[in-house]
């Protein structure tokens, strides 16, 4: 900034045009280094860089023409310049001048002003942001300090400008074009920080001072032009080298950027890979270990143990492939509560169905693995069971078969040397079997109904004395009160055979017990088509309501008991415990009669036999036709 306390005019600073040059050229670099770094701090992209660098070098490329031009007519030019006039002691010296340098001139004090103004105006804090600077004659005093000296300095600079018009009018007459010029009004523009140039100066005063043929011109050596293109290349390689920079910079930002997702997305795709194979891994260790294996392997679990030792000892009898898995499985499941004991465990067995019979509860003892099972329904005769004994219902496949064949299950059953022998060792379940002579099989209806397990080894004989045994353990809570009753174990299982078959539910079972045993009491056939049937060897066989209904009733058989009175020879079938239950434990009614719906199978019961036949009519009859 202008110090105005001074009032006392500076003595201007004696330098020549080529000093002057480099001082503007460095300090225009300098303002334009500033410029680069303060865009490069704001992110200027290299685009604009690149489009700034092409300017800068088009504006050296511009100057060093004009100073060859100048160089030109500095030496064809008359050296009139070097008088100059002294005003007083402070004044400094005139350079008879030109008309084009002088409207130089006074376009470079019009552009200082309007700078000054500028600066001012704006408060800018840097002075290189709002400086203008200009070329100047060794015997000129610069325009700011002019423009900063007091009220006796703008009376200098008046007659200054005097003496200059003086000269022009002395100058030669190739310059009078040039004089007409000065009449002409010079307009202030005021001067922004945009216009700019990275010289220093605006593109108007560069014109104006460069480009005219009739600039002043100085005497300069070879050395000068030199040092300028030296300046002007040191200029393009400091921004070329800033621009190479910023390209590597961004290069190796780019390569990073790549680096990090090549790893993010190796990081994923690995996790990926964990998550399908731990799922994998799961899937196989929960289903079976192999499906083919059919062997028996036997475990023995210790009381107390938890999920986690359970597993383990899977685990060591190659039953399931991982402990670990098969613990956090259970308590996922919610599987639980354990038994202890001994069981007999396939490989072809999934985890949860080894979780389920781990529920069920082992054998106190070891036993022999079970290679199979076979299923007896309630209500099925024995005709009936030698049927099921072939099959293996221990699997899915309806294929598979047991070692069981129904003729040689009907040969033991009739076998009066076994038979003995079960008598023996059943004597409370088996001493009012029905004679040989008069029974279809003596053994019919004590064979309980339910799911048994083969070993291997075992035979027909093992398994009729296993179901032997499961009737005989059932009937136990029965035979004292049948004893008391004046009945025997033969009489209930023939009745509840009956019972099995005609009632579906628990208290349709006990009124229509009630009802045979009224009829006994009082003499009356029990006339149910159940018996007819197994005598003609149709129980159990698929029949029409219309076949049943037109059963031959006079047949003669011991199991007619539409033409006999009382219980057939024995059982028809083999009576589960709620047939069982309801015999030995019957309702208290007065109804002689019952039938079942043939649509609902829904039982009416009635007092009198025109009762019982309008129902008959109703729900059958009507329901045939």
């Amino acid at each position: 900034m202008t110090d105005h306390k001074d009032d006392k005019q500076k003595t201007p600073s004696k330098m020549s045009f080529k000093e002057q040059i480099l001082a503007e050229l460095e300090k225009a670099n300098q303002i334009r280094k500033e410029k680069e770094e303060e865009l490069h701090q704001q992110g200027l992209r290299e685009d604009e860089l690149r489009q700034k660098e092409i300017e800068v070098q088009k504006a050296t490329q511009r100057t060093a023409e004009l100073y060859h031009e100048y160089q030109k007519e500095a030496e064809s030019q008359t050296v009139k310049d070097s008088e100059s006039l002294t005003i007083g002691e402070t004044q400094p010296q005139i350079v008879p001048l030109s008309a084009n340098h002088l409207v130089a001139e006074a376009i470079e004090v019009s552009e200082i002003e309007s700078i000054e103004s500028f600066s001012e105006n704006n408060s800018l804090e840097e002075d290189s942001g709002s400086e203008s600077y200009a070329v100047y004659s060794e015997s000129e005093t610069s325009p700011l300090e002019k423009q900063t000296t007091s009220d006796r300095s703008n009376t200098n600079q008046t007659d200054f400008s005097e003496s200059q018009e003086e000269s022009l009018e002395k100058s030669d007459e190739n310059f009078k074009e040039d004089e007409s010029d000065l009449s002409k009004t010079i307009p202030f523009t005021p001067l922004m920080a945009n216009d700019l140039d990275p010289t220093g100066l605006t593109t108007e005063s560069q014109a104006t001072i460069l480009s005219n043929d009739d600039i002043v011109h100085y005497d300069h050596s070879e050395n000068d032009k030199e040092t300028l293109t030296e300046k002007q290349n040191e200029t393009s390689t400091d921004e070329g080298g800033l621009v190479k920079k910023r390209a590597k910079r961004q290069h190796v930002n780019r390569l990073a950027n790549k680096i990090s997702l090549m790893i993010i997305a190796g990081i994923l795709a690995l996790m990926l890979l964990v998550a399908v194979i731990g799922t994998t891994y799961v899937y196989s260790a929960v289903n079976p270990i192999d499906k083919t294996d059919k062997k028996y392997v036997q475990v023995e679990i210790p009381v107390g143990s938890g999920n986690k030792l359970i597993g383990q000892i899977l685990e060591e009898k190659g039953l399931i492939k991982n402990s670990t898995v098969f613990n956090f499985y259970t308590k996922f499941k919610n599987y639980g509560n354990f038994q202890s004991g001994y069981y007999n465990l396939q490989k072809s067995m999934s985890m949860g169905e080894i979780a389920k019979s781990l529920q069920i509860g082992g054998t106190a003892e070891p036993t022999k693995p079970v290679l199979g099972k076979v299923l007896i329904p309630e209500g099925y005769s024995i005709r009936q069971m030698a049927k099921a004994m072939e099959d293996n219902v221990n699997t899915k496949s309806t294929k598979d078969k047991s070692p069981f064949s129904s003729e040689t299950f009907l040969k033991v059953i009739s076998d009066d040397v076994f038979i003995k022998e079960m008598v023996k060792k059943y004597p409370r379940l088996l001493s009012s079997i029905p004679k040989k002579s008069d029974a279809i099989y003596q053994l019919e209806g004590y064979l309980f109904p339910a799911t048994y397990n083969y070993y291997k080894g075992s035979s027909e004989k093992e398994m009729i004395d296993q179901m032997l045994a499961t009737t005989d353990a059932k009937m136990a809570n029965y035979y004292d009160q049948i004893e008391n009753d004046g009945k025997t174990v033969n009489e209930v299982l023939t009745l509840a055979s009956l019972v099995e078959k005609e009632g579906s539910t628990d208290e349709d079972r006990r009124d229509i017990a009630s009802v045979f045993y009224n009829r006994l009491n009082n003499g009356m056939a029990l006339q149910s088509n159940i018996a007819i049937l197994y005598a003609m060897g149709k129980l159990g066989d698929k029949t029409s309501l219309a076949e049943d209904a037109s059963i031959d009733t006079t047949i003669k058989s011991p199991y007619n008991i539409y033409t006999n009175t009382g219980l057939m020879p024995g059982p028809v079938d083999s009576p589960g415990v709620s047939a069982i239950e309801a015999t030995v434990k019957p309702a208290n009614t007065d109804y002689l009669y019952f039938v079942a719906n043939v649509k609902t199978g829904e039982v009416y019961y009635a007092k009198t036999y025109e009762q019982h036949s309008a129902n008959v009519e109703k729900y059958v009859n009507s329901q045939i036709q």
